[in-house]
């Protein structure tokens, strides 16, 4: 995932609390304008709107279901992209009270994926619907095949983008919390081995 390391640790450690989906707190994901046809290079204005007034992360998965951190937006209107940058080239953000705003300055394929907005409140994480965002493909006649995949296939199973989203969180987990645990069980172990040499040079010592 691209972005700040710093933002990003912050992120992935509020990931690794309960609370995803919560019941008590409403995160509502849409397109500021009504969109029927992405375009190239179009203008994408994208509203996060939230319950409460806590700070909101912007984070994008694309067609591989990697994870983009894109911005944070604090609740005192402090933005910050990724790599700290604070007027980058391709984005825009900003707030109003409890409504968070992402704008693409200049839709591309780079910039397809599903736009998920999040906010960490008390150690518990609240992660909106993913909002998708995807150019039309349009299929020549004549060119489909007995192998082309309709809406009616029962064999196809559509990817969730939300439950491969929570995977990705969860590996974040996985690694803030096994690694750490790693470096301490080799911590022991050497302490451990001085600790035998010690021991047997003293006794040693003694017996002369």
């Amino acid at each position: 995932m691209d972005g700040s390391p710093a933002l990003l640790l912050l992120l992935a450690l509020g990931l690794c609390y309960p609370g995803i989906h919560g019941q008590m707190y409403e995160m509502k994901v849409r397109f500021r304008d009504t969109i029927t046809q992405l375009r190239v290079g179009q203008r994408l204005e994208l509203e996060c709107q939230t319950d409460r007034d806590y700070g909101v992360f912007w984070v994008r998965q694309d067609k591989n279901g990697t994870l983009h951190f894109i911005v944070f937006i604090s609740f005192l209107s402090r933005v910050t992209f990724k790599g700290n940058q604070r007027t980058p080239t391709r984005f825009e953000a900003s707030k109003d009270n409890t409504i968070y705003w992402l704008v693409v300055k200049s839709f591309t394929q780079e910039d397809e994926g599903n736009y998920f907005c999040l906010t960490n409140i008390n150690q518990r994480l609240y992660i909106s619907p993913g909002l998708p965002a995807f150019f039309t493909v349009i299929t020549t006649p004549g060119l489909l095949t007995q192998h082309s995949i309709t809406e009616k296939d029962p064999c196809i199973k559509t990817p969730d983008p939300e439950r491969k989203l929570q995977e990705e969180l969860n590996s974040f987990c996985h690694i803030f919390i096994w690694v750490p645990l790693t470096g301490l069980c080799l911590l022991i172990l050497q302490l451990l081995m001085i600790t035998i040499m010690l021991c047997q040079r003293k006794t040693h010592q003694n017996l002369l």
